[in-house]
């Protein structure tokens, strides 16, 4: 009888362990980082190095935004926002500052659309787009840091192509990384027929 209680005792006592090391997993360290991607290690370096500091801030961040759901899009806005990028890129070899400024208005209807906050500055929504998509909003952020028309051409360019990504995982495709490719070498040719300096 006593050795079927220690058994079970030991159990119980592995389970509980098994149950926080999971926990763990999903809401801290690993998780978190796995969850924000390129975002932790821009969090880390704010906070100077300090992991509680970092983990604090990100887990206030999914409190506040981890429940947003995306919001459906039907079709015919999808092809409306695909052919709006679409022109931005064009527009691009002629008017480069103007083509990422365009790209920054497009994700920010989008986002709305889609369901994440209307209101605050651009750091609040990247902030909330950070919960979902930690790996690519450091190019939202970009996107609008470049509307002050600081960067180069090829600065420009690199910008929009990352942009792209967010874009398409906004639009909930999972094609990102390929029509990242493309654009990159599409913006390329177009640069070099166009004879634009990438200085």
């Amino acid at each position: 009888m006593t050795t079927v209680l220690i058994i079970i005792g030991v159990l119980v006592l592995a389970a509980i362990a098994g149950w926080l090391l999971l926990r763990g997993r999903t809401t801290g360290g690993a998780g978190l980082k796995r969850r924000f991607g390129p975002e932790y290690d821009r969090v880390l370096a704010h906070h100077q190095g300090d992991t509680k500091l970092a983990e604090q801030e990100l887990g206030e961040r999914v409190k506040r935004h981890g429940s947003i759901r995306a919001q459906p899009l039907s079709a015919q806005a999808r092809e409306r926002y695909t052919a709006r990028w679409t022109r931005a890129q064009e527009r691009f070899v002629d008017a480069p500052g103007d083509a990422v400024a365009e790209a920054g208005d497009l994700l920010d209807e989008l986002s709305r659309e889609r369901g994440f906050p209307e209101a605050g500055s651009v750091e609040d929504r990247a902030e909330a787009l950070s919960v979902h998509h930690g790996a690519h909003v450091d190019a939202y952020r970009r996107v609008h840091a470049a509307r002050d028309g600081s960067g180069s051409t090829e600065e420009l360019r690199q910008d929009l192509v990352e942009a792209r990504a967010l874009f398409d995982a906004l639009l909930g495709d999972r094609i990102a990384e390929r029509v990242e490719r493309d654009d990159h070498t599409d913006m390329r040719k177009q640069h070099h027929t166009k004879g634009s300096v990438t200085s």
